[in-house]
């Protein structure tokens, strides 16, 4: 994967966690500024690099669709289901990145999305798992 590739993809993942309330607005600015320096150039991704941190909470919503679709990403609505899933696999990726243990992982996913979400239905039963190890014999393996 060449370096713009991967910057293309941590945009998109930034992008799905912050539609999602996962991560703030000036994290997708710096990740919009990081896929400046791999190589990436769009002028609504230059726009949204420009934003400054006081600035990001107001302007990434309205540059952030622009700039993905410059790009042939894609921009998920804010609290879409779409969106949710996207962001359940960003964050799927970061656990299996060893950047999130799986408890960490099964908790935010269960505390973002409960049992509704039918593709993370399963983790929300794991997480409740997590919870009630401590009053019984099992362990976490």
């Amino acid at each position: 994967m060449t370096s713009t590739e991967a910057a293309a993809i941590a945009l998109q993942d930034h992008a799905a966690l912050w539609s999602m309330g996962e991560i703030r607005a000036s994290d997708v600015v710096d990740a919009a500024c990081a896929a400046l320096v791999a190589g990436l150039d769009t002028p609504g991704l230059r726009m949204l690099a420009a934003c400054t941190r006081a600035e990001a909470d107001y302007d990434v919503h309205d540059l952030l669709p622009a700039a993905l679709d410059e790009l042939g990403l894609a921009f998920y609505p804010v609290g879409s289901v779409v969106g949710q899933e996207a962001a359940a696999r960003t964050l799927a990726r970061r656990m299996l990145a060893g950047e999130l243990t799986p408890r960490e992982f099964t908790f935010r996913i269960h505390q973002r999305y409960g049992h509704e979400l039918p593709l993370t239905e399963r983790l929300a039963e794991l997480d409740d798992e997590y919870d009630i190890l401590e009053y019984g014999d099992r362990t976490v393996d």
